[in-house]
């Protein structure tokens, strides 16, 4: 049985990934700062483990991963989001969005890759769509998420030779986790639905289903790229500014 961990896996989309490896027969560590939902989601799986940590602390990562066991994929999935105009963010702020969203990635990807230098292994990285194409009142975000692109471009260059497979992800429109609260606003739901060429808001189950792709022998010779899951948006711009 391989090992999958997922981290920011107690709830959202990270919760879906963790569940969808279940099935698929991975034994899964669900690593998150949340004690109760890790405890509840790794429950309720029929392989699941139950990691309480902070992904930013370098020794807990490395005592929890230690714990856990081998790790044949990683899914590098926590983040964090500070809603501010860049002109009102704080550093401490921007500092926190960058130490989730990027630094951790290099933090748990580091630990985890010590693992399979002999035999192998998969890391994939949650960038953003954002990444690609800025939006306003997203801090440090953007800057965050394009450096989870690049660093998974480096990882897959220098860890290529151990037989590590490195990509990354970048979600859209996803009507789960961070973005939740967004959508439960009907008027925004209504728009973005609307810029979405196919035509409907991305779920969870999008993401897991392209994660569980990229952890599989049918992704075998892809590495270093990123995959956008969007319904297209990213596509799109001319769209919202028709010629009349």
């Amino acid at each position: 049985m391989k090992n999958l961990l997922v981290t920011g896996g107690a709830n959202g989309i990270g919760a879906e990934i963790a569940r969808r490896a279940d099935q698929a027969g991975y034994r899964v560590g669900v690593l998150d700062l949340n004690a109760d939902e890790v405890e509840t989601t790794a429950n309720g799986l029929s392989n699941g483990v139950a990691l309480i940590g902070d992904v930013t602390d370098v020794d807990r990562v490395a005592e929890l991963i230690s714990e856990f066991g081998n790790v044949d994929v990683l899914v590098n999935n926590a983040g964090i989001l500070r809603t501010d105009a860049l002109i009102d963010h704080t550093p401490e702020d921007f500092r926190l969005v960058m130490d989730v969203n990027l630094n951790a990635v290099f933090i748990v990807g580091q630990a985890a890759a010590r693992t399979m230098l002999d035999n192998g292994g998969v890391i994939i990285n949650m960038a953003s769509i954002n990444a690609i194409h800025p939006s306003p009142n997203t801090g440090a975000y953007v800057a965050a998420k394009a450096g989870v692109m690049a660093l998974t471009q480096q990882m897959s260059v220098e860890w290529g030779e151990y037989g590590i497979r490195v990509n990354a992800i970048a979600p859209g429109f996803i009507d789960a986790g961070m973005s939740a609260p967004f959508f439960a606003n009907d008027a925004v739901r209504t728009r973005r639905t609307g810029a979405v060429p196919l035509g409907r808001l991305g779920t969870a189950q999008d993401i897991a289903k392209v994660v569980l792709f990229l952890a599989s022998d049918d992704a075998a010779y892809i590495s270093g790229e990123t995959i956008t899951v969007d319904g297209g948006v990213i596509n799109s711009v001319l769209k919202q500014l028709p010629r009349e």
